[in-house]
């Protein structure tokens, strides 16, 4: 009887050790509720000699950044953070194939006023805007201002990088191009 207990706990750990992972340290096989750990995915995942290259800032071509617009006063630029609607998103796709150059005029002493020569999705709400804010105007006009106004407008970004200041000396001087890329 002895024998026979000492023969199968011999077995057992020859069946354990065939488990292991090659560093001495047997591995669970038995399945658990638990989803396994981040380290312990990594583990089973991974290739410990795996590299993964990451494009440079050059690599990126207009297409490869289409969830960009860039936008430019005169020949500053400036950083809006843009709206996620259907008119931003509309704006992109304009600007995927060539820049928009938007010819715009004072107007009010407060805002500059410009036509987009094309007609985008529009999604008007009573707003009071401030220095910065970038709207739409009657679905085809693009209004950036440098003071403020209440209308009903479509939003699309607003100049983040850009004091009122800074604002209203880039814009209200006469008329300027804004252009979107």
């Amino acid at each position: 009887m002895k024998k026979t207990i000492l023969l199968s706990l011999i077995g057992l750990m020859m069946i354990l050790s065939a488990c292991g992972n090659g560093q001495g340290e047997p591995k669970a096989t038995l399945p658990t509720d638990q989803p396994p750990t981040a380290v312990e995915a990594t583990e089973q995942s991974a290739p410990e000699t795996e590299t993964v290259a990451r494009p440079s800032a050059e690599d990126h071509t207009r297409e490869e950044r289409d969830t960009e617009l860039e936008m430019t006063i005169g020949d500053t630029p400036v950083t809006v953070e843009w709206e996620d609607n259907e008119t931003v998103e509309a704006l992109k796709e304009a600007v995927k194939t060539e820049p928009l150059t938007v010819q715009m005029s004072m107007y009010g002493g407060f805002e500059q006023v410009g036509s987009l020569n094309m007609t985008l999705p529009r999604n008007d709400v009573q707003t009071t805007t401030s220095a910065g804010d970038i709207v739409l105007y009657a679905g085809d006009q693009l209004v950036v201002f440098y003071g403020s106004n209440s209308w009903a407008y479509t939003r699309l970004g607003h100049v983040s990088d850009k004091t009122q200041q800074e604002l209203t000396e880039l814009l209200s001087n006469g008329d300027v191009t804004v252009t979107l890329i």
